[in-house]
């Protein structure tokens, strides 16, 4: 949840929410480790900003900043209509 989240956070930041919106078309994960306690940090990178979808690489780290989490997150870009 906290991996499509950011990466949609990061879409919504990058277009022009007054003429699209966004949505999330696939998430992929791979959890790597367990995390019971503390905080994580994730950090979104985006590997393709086109014009009707975005591509997002999302990692998460724990507290001592091991990664446990990598995920691809694909979101689709589309026009509001009128």
């Amino acid at each position: 949840m906290l991996a499509e989240t950011i990466g949609s956070i990061g879409s919504a930041l990058v277009i022009d929410r007054e003429k699209y919106y966004c949505v999330g078309l696939e998430i992929n994960a791979n959890h790597l480790r367990s995390v019971t306690d503390g905080i994580v940090v994730a950090i979104a990178s985006p590997l393709h900003l086109g014009k009707t979808t975005h591509v997002w690489d999302i990692k998460i780290y724990d507290n001592k900043e091991k990664l446990f989490c990598v995920s691809r997150l694909t979101v689709a870009i589309l026009t509001i209509k009128k």
